[in-house]
């Protein structure tokens, strides 16, 4: 229950919260005091800090390099926000995002995640030791790969991922990664150049090194390839905004990407509840579970949304195309406007299929033993399994990833089987 004390800076100053400048932090009157651990935090000036569900551990740090506003947020220990705007976002032990950062709903930073100054993040999920650079717009993706913080994923200084259409949607979701094998925190990092952009929605897999300096368009599901593009050709040529041309290709990455985070919440399900402790607590694990929750949520009002605009993009298509060369494409979004309230439903409930029992009990039974050996240390405890009961574990969530998909696809046979 909030608490109803009429001096909140008195509270924490009490309970041993260093606040420098107390007169310039300020206290929204719904926060939940016992919320805020007292060991090692530092509020610093120009802190301000709201909601009823902001969840703050031991050892963090808010506000070192300019002021910062958090609402609602979950941040875990050790956790460094230096300055910026926070909502709606988790932050695992140790994760640290620099001045002027713009962090919104969606957003997970696991441990030791990080950007520099002047980040932009909304329903972004970022692995362990994922590094950002500065002025980075980097919403509506997964990013993962990578071993430690010597050996992590990286987007570089001034990178974008383009998650906004000239039709006005956001169906753009890029995969970085996957959840299968990169929670297992033992693949390739990915390495985006800087001065770049990656126009979503895009895959690219465990290894691959986009060059600097260039804005990629393509997919790169072969790993360890280091990929470019020039620059585009001048010209100009006419434009009818909302024909879509690429159903398909959105159908599939969308429905990729919601397949892997149905995979993730299975994994903060069965294995993340496992590790539970002061370092990790219940509330911690509950903002997590409610943040891939919502990211579900988002990425499938946003396929919605997408869907909504097809039968003014058929109608579009017959006005503009010579008869006979859009049949297929044609057939394709009648199929998707016809199959969609079946597909949402469908992909609503396998949200919240864990998988094949006998993959999941036994790659659970590894766990147990990680526990007995590494204590709940997260982090130890996954990197310390055999290659073995790794790739057990990356063989069950492939299967969540695997269900979901086909069964979302039944609604839409010409879109699987390309007839």
């Amino acid at each position: 229950m909030a608490s109803s004390a009429r001096d909140p800076i008195g509270i924490l100053l009490n309970k041993g919260i260093r606040i420098p400048n107390p007169a310039s932090v300020e206290i929204g009157p719904e926060v939940d005091l016992a919320r805020i651990a007292a060991e090692g935090v530092v509020l610093h000036t120009g802190t301000k800090i709201f909601g009823r569900r902001t969840l703050i551990l031991q050892g963090a740090r808010i506000g070192y390099e300019s002021p910062v506003t958090l609402e609602n947020c979950h941040v875990g220990p050790s956790v460094d926000l230096r300055g910026g705007f926070f909502r709606g976002a988790v932050f695992l032990e140790k994760a640290a995002m620099g001045l002027g950062a713009h962090v919104r709903e969606g957003t997970i930073l696991e441990e030791g995640a990080s950007g520099a100054h002047t980040v932009g993040l909304k329903q972004t999920i970022l692995f362990p030791f994922v590094t950002l650079g500065s002025l980075i717009n980097f919403c509506d993706c997964l990013m993962s790969g990578g071993t430690s913080p010597k050996d992590h994923s990286e987007v570089g200084s001034s990178y974008i991922h383009f998650n906004y259409t000239p039709n006005q949607d956001k169906a753009t979701p890029s995969l970085l990664g996957d959840v299968p094998s990169g929670v297992m925190l033992n693949q390739q990092p990915i390495f985006l150049g800087g001065q770049g952009g990656l126009v979503g929605p895009c895959r690219l897999a465990f290894g691959t090194i986009v060059a600097a300096g260039c804005v990629y368009r393509k997919d790169v599901l072969q790993p360890g390839l280091l990929v470019f593009e020039g620059g585009i050709k001048g010209g100009s040529i006419p434009f009818t905004p909302g024909l879509y041309r690429g159903v398909r290709r959105i159908v599939a990455k969308n429905l990729t990407y919601l397949a892997n985070l149905a995979a993730l919440k299975q994994w903060y399900v069965h294995v993340r509840a496992q590790f539970v402790s002061p370092d990790f607590p219940e509330p911690l694990l509950e903002g997590l579970l409610a943040a891939v929750e919502a990211a579900i949520d988002e990425r499938l009002r946003q396929f919605e949304g997408f869907c909504a605009k097809l039968p003014e993009s058929a109608r579009r298509w017959r006005e503009t195309a010579r008869e006979g060369t859009a049949d297929a494409l044609l057939r394709e979004k009648a199929e998707l406007i016809a199959g969609w309230p079946e597909m949402k439903a469908i992909m609503t409930q396998h949200k919240d299929d864990a998988g094949p029992d006998n993959l999941r009990e036994a790659f659970l039974e590894q766990i147990q033993g990680s526990l007995r050996s590494a204590g709940k240390n997260y982090l130890t405890a996954i990197q310390g399994l055999e290659p073995a009961a790794a790739a057990a574990g990356t063989c069950w969530l492939q299967a969540v990833v695997d269900r979901f998909s086909a069964a979302a696809l039944k609604p839409l046979p010409a879109l699987t089987t390309g007839d």
